[in-house]
């Protein structure tokens, strides 16, 4: 899958501000009144935004989301200051991406959690899957390791147990029996591309999405105690997450509003999480970082 770059100057749209009554929010101050945010351009991060936008209108803020199928762009953008927030990744993923681009960005909040697990329209269970099967991996790093996780813990491959999950990569794996077959793809197309493979990694919401039947098609599913790792948030910039903006975004992303739009998207597929916010997240991320 192409992955869409847009350009950094001349995409932000502008919305007017509504100046309607309170409803409990961190009000704006004198100062500046405006939010910038980069967001996924998908359903479950551009409806729960437009809602957000308008609890914040409500307090005399404005709201600029910029919508964009990158995943890379994201965390640029914001390390640079460019953008207060964005929304659009799972904590393993910023983690990595930090890691690997030497970009500043923290979790400021959750929002929802994404889980996973191997799929297929070929076979219905693991044990079906011939020998040499093909199996589609997201190519990026913290959701290839979790791929691989998944995997070895219904015991069709052993990897390298000192190796952290959003580490692993196939140089991780030690034994593959059946001679599995990895193929690495954008997670973004992991279910339009099933039909392609013997089965593949992807989360509840593409296959949703996609049109497909979860429980027909799910061979595996994640079973972790930690959700944190794979929770999406809101990240910010480095030592901005107390700031007045993003309190403020806070109390319109973990909204009531926000919260059953979650529990009626896809019958509550990806259900909604407000465990972290500006005041744990902290202490939970550097012990993530830890790890």
């Amino acid at each position: 899958m192409t992955i869409t770059r847009l350009t950094r100057s001349g995409v932000i749209s502008a919305l007017a501000v509504l100046a309607l009554s309170g409803c409990g929010l961190a009000s704006a101050g004198d100062g500046d009144r405006t939010i910038s945010i980069i967001v996924t351009e998908s359903e479950p991060y551009q409806e729960p935004t437009e809602i957000a936008k308008e609890l914040l209108a409500e307090e005399g803020w404005t709201l600029q989301p910029t919508y964009v199928t990158d995943i890379v762009q994201p965390n640029q953008v914001v390390s640079e200051g460019e953008y207060d927030a964005n929304f659009f990744q799972h904590a393993a993923y910023l983690r990595q991406f930090n890691e690997d681009n030497d970009t500043l960005v923290e979790p400021a909040f959750t929002v929802y959690d994404a889980p996973a697990g191997v799929f297929s329209v070929k076979y219905d269970t693991l044990d079906d899957l011939p020998d040499g099967a093909q199996i589609s991996l997201p190519v990026d790093r913290s959701n290839n390791g979790r791929a691989l996780q998944l995997l070895a813990d219904e015991g069709l491959i052993e990897v390298d147990q000192s190796v952290s999950v959003t580490e692993l990569s196939q140089e991780s794996i030690t034994d593959n029996p059946k001679n599995l077959e990895f193929i690495e793809i954008d997670q973004q197309s992991s279910a339009q591309t099933l039909p392609d493979v013997d089965a593949g990694f992807s989360t509840t919401r593409f296959q949703v999405e996609a049109g497909y039947d979860v429980q027909d098609t799910m061979l595996a599913f994640e079973d972790y105690t930690d959700l944190f790792a794979f929770s999406v948030i809101v990240g910010v910039g480095d030592g901005e997450r107390d700031s007045e903006k993003i309190q403020a975004l806070q109390d319109a992303f973990q909204s009531e509003e926000v919260e059953q739009w979650y529990e009626q998207y896809l019958d509550g597929a990806l259900p909604y999480n407000g465990q972290y916010t500006t005041e744990n997240i902290g202490e939970q991320w550097e012990t993530y970082l830890a790890e």
